[in-house]
């Protein structure tokens, strides 16, 4: 499974931004896709997910600021940030599991997740 990211960069405090996975080479009928950051010196955080029933969850830090959906058509997930404060700036990862017939339940432990992009970085200046 290959996840393709896109759309990371600088913006002012206050400002939006718009990140985009799309996922090729996967096998199955059914996703938890998501998305989570890091910053140097700390663990990897879960902030939004997604599965195929359309069911999300965020992480409280992003709750009312990010968005996530999805475009089934194009396998892929976007991630819209808005109100972005320098605390956000980090690198962002997609993850994504998926299955055959099941609904997975979106959770953001990444313990759910086996395959991973590359990380797209995302500053906040403030």
């Amino acid at each position: 499974v290959k996840l393709v990211e896109s759309g990371g960069g600088s913006v002012q405090a206050g400002g939006s931004l718009t990140l985009s996975c799309a996922a090729q080479g996967y096998s199955g009928n059914r996703y938890r896709m998501g998305w989570f950051r890091q910053t140097p010196g700390k663990g990897r955080e879960g902030i939004a997910t997604i599965s195929t029933d359309g069911n999300v969850r965020y992480a409280d830090s992003v709750k009312g600021r990010f968005t996530i959906s999805r475009d089934n058509g194009k396998d892929s997930v976007k991630l819209q940030m808005s109100g972005l404060k320098p605390e956000d700036t980090a690198m962002y990862y997609c993850a994504a599991r998926f299955f055959w017939g099941i609904m997975p339940i979106p959770t953001l432990d990444e313990k759910h997740y086996d395959s991973w992009g590359q990380g797209t970085q995302v500053t906040v200046a403030s």
